[in-house]
């Protein structure tokens, strides 16, 4: 089995967003969409929602339960029904909880760079970014959040985890050590761990809910990442034996947002695609080395250091004498990643390249980037 070997013809005639956003001649390699076929599991369930007509409003806890079986077996977290609840998709549960456990002009603390809709669900949403910037290395600032933390306005911190763009998957150490600050700082601690299957072969995700320290935290978290099933919003709340106030002070409507196709496809992908999305860990991890050992053939300028978390590389082009990477790969080199600068302001010279992709594809996008270089040498 080999999960990204759709022809670039094949995908080209999606209507999703990574499709369709720019010109057929732009290779898409930005968005996080995988270029894979549908799990047959979910098919088959969807076939048969459809097959029944049953396309009306959600009921029961199958997908809450299929989430608690599959972290009860891939990583032994043992959560009872009461601590999983439906929401929307991840986004609208972040902002659910932050609406229950914070207040108009409070601190939450993001670390930077980080995923856009972060900066989007606390600035945009009547709260303070307080942005804390990782090391160099990529990992968590542990002295510098201590720091933001001990700011009498800060009461949460949004956490990626494993972390998106950098890739990187936080320890259990590091987790205990979060978990600790934000107890003493009484801080609520919000994880979406949205990218839990996809880490790199032998690397172990940490739930942050295995961490006994941070049984105060609230988890967000959906199957749609892992199997590509954005078009299916589902999302769910999970709660730290000690945060039971959080999900029973939620907003109103929090957990009614689920749509039932998505529950079903979402339960489906995780009851009957664990296999899957191992294979699809395999297939990443050897596309990292792959983009690695092509950027150091063909643009030894560009630095990128592969970390086992997600499937997306974060790349440091600072060194190529471009003023803008993102615009000259997509104008020059006709390849389209995503713009740095929308993870933090201090990385207009990195991209993030989406590497659920063929193989192909890939080595085809560095080349054109190569391409575009010596064209403007």
């Amino acid at each position: 089995m080999t999960i990204f070997s759709l022809t670039e013809a094949e995908l080209r005639e999606r209507r999703s967003l990574k499709w369709r956003t720019y010109d057929t001649d732009v290779l898409p390699l930005w968005v996080a969409e995988m270029d894979s076929a549908v799990l047959p599991a979910v098919r088959e369930s969807l076939d048969a929602a459809l097959d029944r007509g049953d396309t009306g409003y959600p009921f029961g806890t199958d997908y809450a339960d299929a989430y608690r079986a599959s972290a009860a077996g891939r990583w032994g977290l043992q959560l009872e029904p009461g601590q999983v609840r439906n929401g929307g998709d991840v986004m609208n549960a972040v902002l659910c909880v932050l609406e229950a456990t914070t207040s108009p002009g409070d601190g939450i603390v993001i670390t930077a760079p980080v995923y856009p809709p972060f900066w989007q669900v606390t600035s945009g949403y009547r709260r303070r970014t307080v942005p804390v910037a990782l090391t160099a290395e990529g990992r968590l600032d542990l002295d510098a959040l201590a720091e933001a933390f001990a700011a009498p306005d800060v009461t949460a911190f949004l956490l990626c985890s494993p972390h998106n763009p950098t890739g990187t998957v936080h320890t259990a150490a590091e987790l205990t050590a979060v978990a600790e600050l934000c107890a003493a700082n009484g801080v609520q601690l919000v994880v979406d761990e949205i990218h839990a299957w996809l880490v790199d072969p032998g690397t172990d995700f940490v739930p942050v809910l295995s961490v006994p320290t941070a049984q105060r935290a609230m988890v967000v978290v959906s199957a749609g990442k892992s199997w590509n099933l954005a078009a299916f919003k589902a999302g769910l709340y999970i709660a730290g034996t000690q945060a039971a106030r959080v999900l029973n002070t939620l907003p109103p409507l929090a957990a009614q947002s689920t749509g039932h196709l998505g529950a079903i496809a979402h339960a489906a992908a995780l009851r009957h695609g664990q296999e899957w999305v191992d294979q699809a860990c395999v297939e990443i991890a050897a596309n990292k080395r792959l983009l690695s050992d092509l950027l150091h053939a063909l643009l030894p300028g560009a630095r990128y250091r592969a970390q086992p978390g997600t499937y997306l590389a974060w790349v440091d082009c600072s060194r190529l004498g471009l003023d803008d990477p993102y615009r000259h790969f997509l104008d020059a080199g006709r390849v389209a990643f995503s713009p740095g600068r929308v993870f933090s302001p201090a990385h207009k010279q990195w991209v993030r390249i989406n590497l659920a992709a063929s193989p192909s594809m890939i080595t085809q996008a560095v080349e054109r980037m190569a391409s575009s270089l010596r064209r403007a040498a």
